[in-house]
C-alpha cells in the first residue's frame, strides 16, 4: 500500500497518509494510457477546417481552349485541381473528430495515471486549502513552497470559487474537481496536488 506525505500550505509536513493499492498501487498500463490521450485530443478538435472543391472555386466557367487542334491536353475548366488557383480534390471537410472508449478503459488509464504520478514522487497531498479572500499571491506562494512552479493540477473535493479565481491567473495552473479529471491533464501536469478530501472522493469514485 502506498504511503504519501502529507503537507499544509507553508510546505510543512504535517503527516502521513495511506493511499489505496487499486487505484495509487498499480503497474501503469501505459497502451491504454496512450489511448485515452489520444481519445482526449482527437474530442478537442473543432473539425472546422475546409477546402474549396472544383465546384466551389469561383470562375472557371469558360473552356480555356478549343477541345482539338492547339497542341495543349483538353481541359474543360481552369477550376480542376490539377490546375494552379483550381479546387482542392479530396481536401478536408468540416466533420466530428469524436469517439468514444470503454468506461472500463477510461478508468484504467486514469488509475495508471494516478499511480504513475504516486510512483515518480510528483503527487502531493495538502491538507487543506483554504482562502479567507482571492488572493493570487498567497496561492502563488503556497506552490513555491510545495516546490509546484511549472505545470500544476490542484485537484478539489468541490468547488470552491475563492480557490478558482485565486489561481485562475497563474500561468501553468489548472485546478479541477474529482468528477471532472481526465487522463491527459493529469500526465500533463508536472506536479498532482490533491487535497486530503479529495483523495478520499478519488478512491471512493474509482473504486
Amino acid at each position: 500500500m502506498p504511503t504519501v506525505s502529507v503537507y499544509d500550505m507553508t510546505g510543512k509536513e504535517t503527516g502521513k497518509m495511506e493511499l489505496s493499492d487499486a487505484i495509487f498501487g498499480i503497474e501503469p498500463n501505459k497502451a491504454v494510457m496512450h489511448s485515452a490521450v489520444v481519445n482526449y485530443l482527437a474530442n478537442q478538435r473543432q473539425g472546422t477546417q475546409s477546402t474549396l472543391t472544383r465546384a466551389e472555386v469561383s470562375g472557371g466557367g469558360k473552356k480555356p481552349w478549343r477541345q482539338k487542334g492547339t497542341g495543349h491536353a483538353r481541359q474543360g475548366s481552369t477550376r480542376s485541381p490539377q490546375w494552379t488557383h483550381g479546387g482542392i480534390a479530396f481536401g478536408p471537410k468540416p466533420r466530428s473528430y469524436r469517439y468514444a472508449i470503454p468506461k472500463k478503459m477510461r478508468r484504467l488509464a486514469l488509475k495508471s495515471a494516478f499511480s504513475d504520478k504516486v510512483a515518480t514522487g510528483d503527487m502531493i497531498v495538502l491538507d487543506a486549502l483554504t482562502l479567507e479572500e482571492i488572493k493570487t499571491k498567497t496561492v502563488a506562494a503556497m506552490l513555491k513552497a510545495l516546490g509546484a512552479e511549472k505545470k500544476v493540477m490542484i485537484v478539489l473535493p468541490e468547488k470552491d470559487e475563492t480557490v478558482l479565481k485565486s489561481a485562475r491567473n497563474i500561468p501553468g495552473v489548472n485546478v479541477t474537481l474529482v468528477n471532472t479529471l481526465n487522463t491527459y491533464e493529469v500526465l500533463n501536469a508536472d506536479k498532482f496536488i490533491v487535497l486530503k478530501d479529495a483523495v478520499t472522493k478519488i478512491e471512493e469514485v474509482y473504486k
